[in-house]
């Protein structure tokens, strides 16, 4: 028969609950951070969409497995691609990670598998037969580790806690990212402007006409528009930071470094209203605007931050 151990490790590679909770205890380095989010959003035409989900475990049933999901999803053509990634992405992306993994391995195997989920979400959608499309900005914060991917031209920021401000995405507007044009180029796509007479707006990618040239959806813009997010990784310092994870509502009106500053020392509720007051109060509500905010602040901190002192 063999001893329990011999028949677990023989048994399709499963590893005894026991030993996964034992592995996790021996990686926790230091305590995990406490976290604190906020959110806010305006509506124009109705088409973003966002998830909050703070109680995801690796191994279900043990709570220091714990880690949070947050996403953005900012829909053109209709809402329907941006409500079916809020509500499957996840799920794809954890499907895509082998079972039975400690933390250090599940980290490392994150990354592809976000690329794994947005693909088959996209597959999944269009399916469907539906033409709608969406951006999405998708972050998951396991202990001080952050993970974001990311499509479109939905943004996530850090403000780091001594270390500045950091953009953790890359902004897939065919009118700023040369990188992308030349992609979409190289595969046979056409870019340029709306011509009628002269040509106007901005640059965008033909059949189709979309100024992104990554999204989840679109079925009708031809095969030059990729789901494949943009995928970063970082380990923040046990002094935290703050996550701000918006709609180009947001970042059309403010710049990073204008958004972050805006609500330093306030908590992340607070500092989610105020980010969006502060873009309707420079732009107007000219498209949908939704911010999520996230403090990643060290255990025994319950209060934010104090702004940095004036130079």
């Amino acid at each position: 028969m063999g001893s329990r151990e011999e028949r677990y490790r023989h048994h399709d590679g499963l590893v005894p609950l026991a030993a996964l909770i034992s592995r996790e205890l021996k990686n926790e380095k230091m305590e995990k951070p406490t976290i604190r989010f906020g959110s806010a959003a305006q509506s124009k035409k109705g088409e973003d969409y966002f998830l909050i989900k703070t109680d995801c475990q690796r191994v279900p049933g043990n709570p220091s497995t714990s880690f949070s999901v947050f996403g953005v999803f900012d829909g053109h053509n209709g809402c329907a691609a941006a409500i079916f990634s809020r509500d499957h992405l996840l799920d794809y992306v954890l499907d895509a990670i082998p079972h039975g993994l400690g933390r250090d391995e599940w980290l490392n195997a994150l990354p592809r598998a976000l690329v794994a989920g947005f693909v088959k979400t996209d597959k999944e959608f269009q399916s469907k037969g539906i033409t709608s499309g969406t951006t999405a900005t998708f972050v998951i914060v396991d202990g001080w580790t952050v993970t974001v991917a990311s499509v479109g031209d939905s943004r996530c920021i850090l403000d780091a806690q001594g270390g500045g401000i950091s953009v953790l995405t890359v902004d897939h507007r065919l009118e700023e990212n040369a990188e992308e044009r030349e992609r979409v180029t190289a595969s046979g796509g056409e870019v340029g402007r709306l011509k009628i007479g002269i040509e106007i707006g901005p640059l965008r990618c033909w059949p189709g006409g979309l100024c992104l040239s990554r999204s989840i959806g679109d079925m009708d813009v031809g095969e030059f528009i990729v789901p494949i997010p943009y995928v970063k990784q970082v380990k923040l310092s046990s002094t935290g930071g703050r996550l701000i994870i918006a709609s180009d509502g947001i970042w059309d009106a403010l710049s990073s470094e204008t958004a972050a500053k805006s609500c330093r020392g306030l908590p992340a509720e607070l500092a989610a209203r105020l980010v969006v007051k502060e873009a309707l109060r420079t732009r107007g509500l000219k498209d949908d605007t939704t911010c999520i905010v996230v403090d990643i602040i060290p255990p025994d901190t319950e209060k934010p931050r104090p702004p940095p002192p004036e130079k």
